[in-house]
């Protein structure tokens, strides 16, 4: 049973119907939040970019919007407290999806959570993260969202993805949408590239990222839906 474990949205939580914890995920105890409406039908795991954390702002306003479309969420940090310190660990793929693949097995072990189809919502480095993490639990991950991502960094797991992704990218960010369009063409699943206009890397430009989150709920509404995952 998940309880209520935070007040700073208390109220917010009641209206939407969602519980909220705060946990520490085995085996290194890495600190999460998860967030579970009423008649859940899917999960959504959060994998943030270099120098951010569960805490995000962009991702906690995409995961409140999923969760309005009765859509669990888990942010979680990747790294622990130690492994911080050392700047290089941000950009270490290979580490953050070995974490990734941590999480991804604990929901299958918890009783409550791994019934519902799961889908992976990356942002910046943490897309390359998740792409790798879908590749190595393919039987798992039904559904992949990137945020102004790098897919690039994905390597030769970009060909082994087996779920439908998405990669959303700013209309301005340049430099960043070449390298989207390049791991896009090498994707051999259902795929989806989605350019928001005028959006720089951010997305905070007024309206872009209720786009980004609109689009998000959509993809994992499809391809993480009851029907969808049975058929």
């Amino acid at each position: 049973m998940v309880h209520i474990m935070s007040d700073r949205t208390a109220a917010q939580k009641e209206r939407l119907q969602t519980v909220e914890r705060e946990m520490e995920i085995p085996p290194l105890g890495l600190r999460g939040t998860l967030s579970v409406p009423a008649s859940a039908h899917s999960l959504v795991v959060f994998v943030h970019g270099s120098g951010s954390s569960r805490l995000s702002p962009r991702n906690v306003a995409v995961a409140e919007e999923l969760n309005r479309h009765a859509i669990a969420t888990l942010l979680f940090d990747l790294l622990t407290s130690a492994e911080e310190a050392d700047r290089s660990n941000v950009f270490n793929i290979p580490l953050l999806a070995r974490r990734l693949v941590d999480v991804i097995r604990w929901t299958e072990k918890n009783p409550a959570l791994a019934p519902l189809p799961l889908g992976l919502f990356g942002a910046s480095t943490g897309a390359a993260a998740a792409l790798v993490g879908a590749a190595t639990e393919p039987r798992r991950v039904r559904a992949i969202v990137s945020r102004g991502g790098r897919p690039d960094l994905a390597g030769a797991a970009l060909e082994e993805v087996m779920a439908p992704t998405l990669l959303i990218v700013g209309g301005a960010d340049y430099g960043v949408i070449e390298l989207n369009e390049g791991a896009f063409q090498r994707l051999k699943c259902p795929k989806a590239l989605q350019i928001v206009p005028g959006a720089t890397h951010l997305f905070e430009e007024p309206g872009a990222m209720q786009l980004v989150t609109d689009h998000a709920a959509r993809w994992f509404e499809k391809h993480l839906s009851t029907r969808e995952t049975k058929g």
